[in-house]
């Protein structure tokens, strides 16, 4: 057992180097050029928080296998060399909030400070901002600890006398308690009236993750339910949307003059909007325009990328048709398994959340039998529909914020993405891996049992005062499958079609 839990370590460790490395290579290959040798800070909270929201998702996997070297175990406590999950969970995730409340804030204030005032003022102003967030951030959750920070447990209240030990037994289910009388010591025979609520306080920092837990959970439920059925939908109607063909030059050059102008009207109108904000023309129709300009730029920059796909150029402009041809191919291939993972998803989440009793615990079912297999076959597939998850969030996001005004817009572009975007999605990712966590180890409390996130994200979770009904009635779970729903049949009507830019601003000057 001794060697199992050293193999653990080390595989822990180098997963951990594994992430890191693999988060680096993602910063360097995604920045914007302008963010080249400079932004240290805002770069080192990008990697640090990919990298934790990353090993959060892998340690269930971990906790399960953690739980796995203790087996053979009679009891929990005689295995001491497994790693202290429960602790390991805490600190991750006390990180992940102190990151996303204020670390995360005062980098994208700093970063997006103006950049004529000085060094000192622009840290001034940040620190200003996110000293704020704290006070107000502690407050509340001081207010909320101190009032409703108690969970409350069902029990069973049963007996039973004492009795010399007997040379024969004789027990049987119709007489389970030792004597007859009024004694209850059985939970299934038990009556109604030997219920009781057992009321304890939960520490300070399983507080705090379940708040963090509940704020997740509501962008897991609109973000994920919308992004499940968006990333594989999106990848299928890319390509059905491909480029069938290379253009002609003559078009190529029509279409070029068409962007151009556009360009041009975009950048007149992004000047005016600036003109606004330096005359302090920031109310609701400011907004509305900047946001209308961003749809804009963006739609300007799908197409200018899919101009160039349709006419390469240069001496290999036959080999990068081949590739764009190809990489529209692994967007059919990607989006059908997409597909299929999302409807198992769907199918799983119905079947063995919604439903009570459970009609199957399917998932669960398969990712044990793939553990008879090869001992990490089925956390490996477990790790996979956790991710996917995640990564279903941030498609969601990404969907929601082309079309909704309150939604500002951060797309993820390779060798383009500036560092107030980064900060933003590393932030929603964090926020949304600890809701992943808890919402996998609900879903697959079969394979998880007896592990520390079970004991953090279960128990505690789901019997803390004012919040448990919502994990109780399954609001959470429900919400996810009805977007879910609502988007396969929105994507499947109308996602196909090309969104074409209206080129109207209402500005107001």
């Amino acid at each position: 057992m001794g060697d199992f839990n050293l193999a653990l370590v080390i595989v822990a460790v180098v997963v951990c180097v594994i992430v890191f490395l693999v988060n680096v290579y993602l910063l360097v290959n995604y920045q914007h050029p302008d963010d080249a040798n400079q932004a240290y800070f805002p770069k080192f909270v990008v990697v640090l928080g990919l990298s934790i929201a990353a090993i959060s998702i892998l340690m269930l996997p971990a906790d399960v296998a953690n739980r796995h070297a203790c087996r053979h175990a009679i009891y929990n406590g005689a295995c001491n060399l497994t790693l202290p999950m429960k602790d390991l969970w805490l600190a991750v995730y006390i990180v992940d909030a102190i990151l996303v409340f204020f670390v995360i804030p005062f980098a994208m204030f700093y970063y997006e400070g103006d950049l004529d005032k000085s060094m000192g003022t622009r840290i001034k102003s940040a620190l200003m901002w996110m000293v704020t967030t704290a006070i107000v951030c502690a407050l509340l959750l001081g207010i909320l600890y101190g009032l409703v920070g108690k969970v409350d447990f069902t029990v069973r209240h049963l007996s039973s006398s004492t009795t010399a030990f007997p040379s024969t037994w004789t027990f049987n289910s119709n007489e389970p308690c030792i004597k007859n009388g009024v004694h209850q010591c059985s939970a299934y025979s038990a009556s109604p009236s030997s219920e009781q609520t057992w009321t304890m306080r939960t520490t300070f920092p399983e507080y705090v993750v379940a708040l963090a837990t509940i704020v997740g959970s509501v962008l897991f439920a609109i973000f994920g339910g919308v992004g499940i059925a968006c990333l594989p939908l999106g990848l299928l109607f890319s390509f059905i949307r491909r480029p069938k063909a290379v253009i002609t030059r003559s078009q190529y050059i029509k279409e070029a003059t068409e962007l151009g102008k556009k360009a041009r009207e975009l950048k007149k109108a992004a000047e005016d909007l600036r003109q606004e904000e330096k005359g302090g023309s920031k109310g609701r129709k400011f907004r509305k325009n900047v946001k209308a300009v961003e749809k804009e730029v963006f739609q300007l920059e799908e197409d200018v990328k899919l101009l160039e796909e349709m006419y390469p150029q240069g001496e290999k402009a036959e080999t990068t048709w081949a590739l764009t041809v190809l990489g529209y191919l692994a967007k059919l291939v990607l989006g059908i398994l997409g597909l299929i993972v999302s409807v198992v998803w769907i199918i799983h989440i119905i079947i063995y959340l919604l439903i009570d009793p459970p009609l199957s615990s399917f998932l669960n079912q398969v990712f044990i039998k793939l553990d008879d297999v090869w001992g990490l076959l089925g956390t490996a597939a477990f790790a996979f529909f956790c991710f996917y998850l995640l990564l279903a969030v941030i498609n969601g996001a990404m969907v929601l914020g082309l079309r909704l005004v309150f939604i500002t817009i951060h797309p993820m572009k390779w060798g383009a993405t500036l560092m107030n975007s980064f900060l933003f999605n590393v932030g929603l990712i964090l926020l949304s891996s600890i809701s992943v966590i808890q919402f996998c180890s609900t879903a697959f409390a079969y394979y998880a049992q007896a592990t520390a996130a079970q004991e953090i994200f279960g128990h505690t979770l789901e019997s803390l005062r004012g919040i448990k009904y919502l994990y109780k009635y399954n609001v959470f779970q429900i919400a996810f499958v009805i977007l879910a729903g609502l988007t396969f049949v929105y994507y499947a009507a109308f996602g196909w079609r090309r969104k074409t830019p209206s080129g109207r601003f209402q500005l107001s000057t």
